[in-house]
């Protein structure tokens, strides 16, 4: 029953919206060309290269598709997978290491803690890596605290490896080695002493596995074409996204304590419980079992490995939290009991729930500006959406009363996710995912003209229809701009040009052009060669890949 109710609150919806900005979009259209061009070690974003990650998520993503003949249903699957997953392997490890009834709340408090559901409910790498790495974990402590079991340190090494051909930081997976090496050498409880030298450097080589696996192909390809793209994309992904990235990043700067707050706010309602099992989990290290210090020493591992970084996003911890509910497994019976904590998880319901009612029934009634600008472009429905999500969490909490609290944040977060996949994916789609407007787009050019992207975003590639062309995505936009006019120029009869308002600066005539609309808080237009401004390049620095997505 709990896979059953897992899988409708991470997969309700599916099938219902396509990809949706920031990064979405880029993935699938990456997936999809990767399918029409058979170019897989060398993933593209149009025309040019994608060096920012390792292809895994999108290849994962493509074989979703050949497998299931629909991009709605393939883009989203990874991460489907990769949250049942880690959901099953937190409660197999919780159960060998305690017992079913404590490892069935763990789970359930692993799959209700906000910043889980969420992203497992999209198409980011992010999901993936948590799914690589908790399977990494889960082979190492099957060694560490259950084995001796070679077979899983060996699967636990060589999923580290997946993970750094997902997301480059897999490797942090065995940082679970530091607290084990600590509790052997001080004789800590509950812990394996597996012998036997050679076993750990050979399971240890298996993390290069995978490493190789794509690291090889892709030298020798990169090496035979000569194709100096191909030797920058190898420069790039090797280096510049990882060690470069880490130390000296150029966004997401946040002080050291950033993960903190984090961890207050978007791990709750677990992070309601952690006042209440610091202390406990004092009292199990002083007894040095070791079952709590593997899992919580890594945690700690991994978040003062990112702390240390300037650059720093939520999704970065995301990873530490399966091990932050397992190692609050054997505590959940008793903390759920207390009353003050069930008074806190009684009042964080009661407060969203609240919060969301108002606020949707003010913009109903058109009494907040401010919920406009939320929803400019927007479906005005939205707020009905919002509206019911909280009249169903105030039903829930008078029904549950302090006495069942986490009762009632499970119906509440329920009947919210399940609201928002069954009537906000196809509610909102047509203006998040640009759908719309592209639909527009075509409708202005008609079906035998060419539509080139001026200042395109992922989403404008992917979901445009008929023919189209685009003129790179990282050039500065007055390159792009310079170049779209001159293949307009060669047949303005069947040429239009789909440009970013602000990529046009002066060079167009709007009373000329046609205004395609909103989407994504970005204004559109198509014109021919007839609205633009002879001999004038617009003096915007930008670029497509400069502004960030809703």
């Amino acid at each position: 029953m709990f896979g059953l109710f897992a899988l409708l609150l991470l997969g309700l919806g599916i099938g219902l919206r396509d990809p949706w900005p920031s990064d979405e979009p880029r993935f699938a259209l990456i997936a999809r060309l990767m399918v029409e061009h058979g170019q897989w070690l060398f993933p593209h974003r149009g025309n040019e290269l994608y060096p920012d990650k390792p292809p895994v998520f999108m290849w994962l993503q493509a074989l979703a598709y050949l497998v299931t003949g629909n991009w709605r249903v393939a883009f989203l699957l990874p991460s489907l997978a990769s949250g049942l997953g880690a959901l099953a392997l937190v409660y197999d490890v919780a159960r060998r290491l305690w017992n079913h009834r404590s490892a069935l709340l763990a789970a359930a408090t692993l799959l209700l803690t906000v910043h889980f559901t969420y992203q497992m409910r999209n198409a980011q790498i992010d999901p993936l890596l948590l799914g690589c790495i908790t399977l990494a974990n889960y082979g190492l402590l099957r060694h560490l605290l259950l084995g001796p079991s070679w077979r899983w340190f060996a699967a636990g090494c060589f999923f580290a490896g997946v993970g750094v051909v997902t997301k480059g930081v897999g490797v942090l997976a065995l940082l679970m080695l530091v607290p084990y090496v600590v509790a052997r050498r001080r004789h800590w409880r509950a812990l394996a002493l597996p012998r036997g030298g050679w076993r750990w450097a050979a399971g240890l080589a298996l993390f290069l596995a995978p490493i190789l696996g794509w690291l090889l192909p892709m030298l020798l390809a990169a090496r035979a074409d000569g194709d100096p793209q191909h030797a920058a994309y190898v420069q790039n992904i090797l280096f510049g996204q990882t060690v470069h990235r880490y130390a000296t990043p150029t966004g997401h700067i946040h002080s050291p304590f950033f993960f903190l707050g984090i961890i207050a706010a978007d791990w709750l309602p677990l992070s309601l419980l952690l006042p209440w099992a610091l202390p406990a989990w004092w009292r199990r290290l002083k007894r040095r079992d070791a079952r709590f210090l593997l899992p919580l020493g890594w945690v700690v591992l991994v978040v003062l490995f990112f702390s240390f970084s300037p650059g720093k996003r939520d999704v970065y911890i995301l990873p530490a939290l399966p091990m932050m509910a397992l190692a609050l497994t054997p505590l959940l019976p008793g903390l759920l009991r207390r009353r003050g904590i069930r008074l806190a998880i009684f009042a964080l319901t009661l407060l969203l729930a609240s919060a969301i009612t108002v606020a949707a029934t003010l913009a109903i009634n058109r009494h907040s500006a401010g919920a406009d600008k939320i929803a400019q472009g927007l479906d005005p429905h939205l707020w009905w959406l919002l509206l019911c999500a909280g009249v169903a969490g105030l039903v829930a909490v008078s029904l549950t009363r302090v006495r069942y609290a986490p009762l009632g944040w499970l119906f509440f977060a329920s009947g919210l996710w399940s609201l928002y996949g069954l009537w906000g994916y196809p509610m909102l789609n047509g203006a998040r995912s640009a759908s719309d407007v592209m639909a527009k787009a075509r409708t202005i050019a008609g079906p035998d003209a060419t539509i080139g992207l001026l200042a395109w975003k992922e989403q404008n590639l992917l979901m445009a229809q008929g023919s189209v062309i685009e003129f790179g995505f990282l050039k500065p936009w007055p390159q792009q701009y310079a170049e779209a006019i001159r293949w307009q120029q060669q047949a303005p009869a069947q040429r239009w040009i789909f440009s970013l308002d602000d990529a046009m600066g002066n060079c167009v005539n709007r009373q000329r052009a046609v205004h395609v609309g909103h989407a994504n808080r970005r204004e559109w237009w198509m014109f021919k060669a007839d609205a633009v401004v002879a001999g004038c390049i617009p003096h915007s620095a930008g670029s497509a890949a400069g502004a960030s997505d809703d």
